[in-house]
């Protein structure tokens, strides 16, 4: 049931951003009642940060699978960068972008996400770690993930306004070239 929960919030998060992911909507969504929703979630709040650990736990599944792929490849630093900008695609990115903004005016949301998302992001960088093999043993390594995943980010938001999505992956491609210099930089 915690799980159809979180699924239907994710899903209300897409279709209909922050302001129309309600309690009742997500529990319509999910096929359960509002007191099986408040047992689980006292608050919306409570609800959608419980919703960012699960879309933090898909992200680590979709990496995890792909690991070793990405160590097996012609082109490691390449498969790795890539795998970076896939785990922030799709219906997860979109989701949590919705949190993110949302955070900025509601003090509740913002409150859990602070705890929430740096555990989210440690999550990414470790699998990152696992995903560029020894790349991952340079100190600033992690700084330099931060800054892939600040551009992935940017890069993102920039193209939520803009329905070609070339022009996203052009900008994708470019950055990618600049951190692969700036990983051999250090290397």
């Amino acid at each position: 049931m915690r799980r159809r929960l979180l699924d239907a919030t994710v899903d209300c998060l897409v279709k209909f951003g922050y302001a129309g992911t309600t309690t009742t909507r997500v529990t319509e969504l999910a096929g359960v009642t509002r007191g099986a929703q408040v047992h689980h979630f006292p608050t919306r709040a409570d609800l959608v940060a419980a919703a960012v650990r699960h879309l933090a736990a898909k992200r680590a599944e979709l990496a995890i699978e792909r690991v070793d792929a990405v160590r097996r490849s012609p082109d490691p630093l390449d498969a790795a960068l890539d795998l970076l900008w896939e785990l922030h695609q799709g219906p997860i990115h979109y989701a949590t972008v919705e949190m993110w903004v949302a955070a900025r005016t509601d003090p509740d949301l913002r409150e859990h996400l602070t705890r929430v998302e740096p555990a989210a992001r440690a999550s990414v960088i470790e699998l990152a770690e696992a995903a560029f093999g020894d790349y991952a043993e340079n100190p600033r390594f992690r700084l330099i993930m931060y800054t892939a995943m600040d551009a992935i980010r940017g890069i993102l938001l920039m193209g939520l306004s803009d329905e070609d999505t070339t022009n996203m992956q052009k900008r994708w491609r470019r950055a990618k070239v600049d951190l692969r210099e700036l990983i051999n930089a250090v290397v």
